[in-house]
């Protein structure tokens, strides 16, 4: 998912995680020492990261684990690394990147390149970074609204863009179109076309929207994919908008070609995202997606938006519910809160959140009202009190349904609040038809 930044802000495109290699050796050692010793924190951190620590007690844990390599281990796996030389290989590109910043080598000047990413958030870090190739913005959030098998895609998409985030038809269509021709000259133009995407729904299925554009049409010379889940120092990573030029450069070397299963698992994923039963999108899911390994659990959160049967809340909409429940809130903090602690799988950008919170007040019975103080305010600062509704269905004594929110789409599932439809089973952890449970 994109995290904004402005292009002209120069501290987010700092280092703001600097490696010493050699800093790391030393607690390393300082480590190794201390597990020596019987140091209780010592200990503690080897039974927190070391994979064959775990519930060993504190009179085994020196002899067992006094290695110098146990220390290396456990110092990597605390940095988000799954081994010491996946670290030095870390610190080794990341001294590389700046290295090669400094004597302003472009890493894409070899060949016509375009970089295609799902919004601009990378946009003036990549440039910053030293490359040179040309950018493409796909970022049609397709997580969000109709997504339909028949009729006309297009123009669904296009008025959906204009409700839900309030853009001009000319707005919308201009958008739809020029993401449309990007894709479509993209092959022809560009010998290399990189594509630059995180874990969440929002990118795993613009991903697989693209990787079936480019199966179905003229496929570049090179298809290289950057997808990353993780990042070293980064405890609660949500995109590549996070990292600066040098930590985006370093991820060049770990580019890989897409080969013909990940086209395949992007047209069946595209497919089975615009069925109107959310059965095929599971049974991806459940299976796992070895090809792109993001890309099943990205589903299954996206799944989880369904209407669920115990309430017939959203997970979104549920956590959002919560995020309010103690005390009235800003629209802004709510955003805050799903992104840094309650979403396990942070996808929304702030503007999908608005769009949420517009359609929730749309209720003929609304969950929460906006204090009408701040109504004329922008959305981050509107301050939002949940109402006598919204705590009873957080309790269970309400569906949500029973409010009549607007129609929602999920892909091309339709939800409606007075008919039976698809939910989704906590119990069963999988999509189950008809009314709640």
């Amino acid at each position: 998912m994109p995290v904004a930044a402005p292009a002209d802000d120069t501290t987010a495109l700092a280092d703001p995680r600097p490696l010493d290699l050699d800093e790391q050796r030393f607690r390393a050692r300082a480590l190794h020492h201390g597990i020596a010793a019987g140091e209780p924190e010592s200990l503690s951190r080897v039974r927190t990261h070391h994979p064959r620590a775990i519930g060993m007690p504190d009179d085994l844990l020196s002899a067992a684990f006094g290695h110098p390599d146990d220390a290396q281990l456990v110092i990597a796996r605390e940095l988000g690394l799954p081994s010491w030389p996946a670290l030095v290989a870390h610190a080794g590109r990341l001294a590389e990147a700046r290295r090669s910043m400094a004597a302003a080598h472009a890493p894409d000047g070899d060949c016509p390149t375009l970089h295609l990413r799902c919004g601009s958030d990378i946009r003036a870090a990549l440039q910053a970074a030293g490359f040179i190739g040309d950018f493409l913005e796909v970022s049609d959030p397709i997580c969000q609204g109709p997504v339909p098998n028949n009729g006309d895609l297009f123009t669904a998409r296009a008025a959906f863009l204009v409700d839900a985030y309030g853009l001009t038809v000319d707005e919308a269509r201009s958008r739809l179109e020029a993401e449309a021709a990007g894709l479509a000259a993209a092959a022809g133009r560009y010998q290399r076309v990189v594509l630059w995407f995180e874990h969440d729904s929002y990118d795993q299925l613009i991903l697989a929207r693209v990787l079936a554009a480019f199966s179905e049409g003229a496929r570049p010379a090179a298809l290289e994919l950057i997808c990353v889940d993780r990042f070293p120092l980064v405890d609660r990573f949500i995109g590549l908008g996070m990292l600066s030029p040098a930590e985006l450069r370093s991820l060049w070397s770990t580019r890989t070609p897409v080969v013909d299963t990940q086209y395949a698992l992007g047209r069946e994923v595209w497919s089975a995202l615009r069925d109107p039963s959310p059965q095929s999108l599971h049974a991806i899911a459940a299976a796992g997606t070895p090809e792109l390994p993001p890309m099943a659990s990205a589903l299954h959160r996206h799944l989880q938006d369904l209407p669920w049967t115990n309430d017939g809340l959203a997970l979104t909409e549920r956590l959002v519910l919560q995020a309010m429940r103690d005390e009235p809130t800003t629209a802004g903090r709510v955003f805050v809160t799903l992104q840094d602690e309650t979403e396990p799988l942070p996808f929304l950008g702030d503007l999908m959140l608005w769009a949420i919170l517009g359609g929730m007040l749309k209720a003929s019975r609304p969950p929460f009202a906006v204090d009408p103080l701040t109504a004329h305010e922008p959305w981050p600062r509107r301050r939002l009190v949940l109402t006598y509704d919204g705590h009873d269905i957080l309790d269970g004594r309400l569906d949500w349904l029973a409010c009549q929110p607007p129609l929602r789409w999920l892909g091309g599932v339709a939800i409606q609040p007075d008919a039976d439809q698809w939910r989704w089973s906590s119990d069963r952890d999988a999509p189950v038809p008809g009314a709640p449970h």
